[in-house]
């Protein structure tokens, strides 16, 4: 599976964002689609997924502010992420865990909020 991120940006606080990660390659073997993100001097972390029937997940920082969403049919995810404040800056990567447990990577996309 092959991923190709896209979004991301600067954004002033309290502003919003959307970021795109499209799939290719074997795509029929992809069970779960996630976001994770990277500050500098942290490890990375799970912010969203969902999985292949539309169950959702979040880090407790993100809840309410940010929403998953999947075009299966586009072999598409995104992340909305509203409220954003300067504790989202970090890079973002878009995942896929197949149903035989291997994940891919897109290539990271920066997000960086001002205060």
């Amino acid at each position: 599976v092959q991923l190709q991120a896209s979004g991301g940006g600067l954004v002033q606080a309290g502003g919003s964002l959307r970021l795109s990660c499209a799939a290719s390659g074997s795509v029929f073997s992809i069970n779960t689609m996630g976001y994770y993100r990277q500050a500098p001097g942290k490890q990375r972390e799970l912010v969203a997924s969902i999985n292949a029937i539309g169950r959702t997940n979040y880090a407790d920082s993100v809840k309410g502010r940010f929403t998953i969403s999947e075009d299966r049919a586009g072999n598409t995810f995104y992340l909305q992420m509203n409220s954003l404040n300067p504790e989202d800056t970090a890079v973002y990567y878009c995942n896929v865990e197949t149903w035989q447990r291997m994940n891919f990577w897109g290539q990271g996309t920066q997000v960086t909020v001002s205060s």
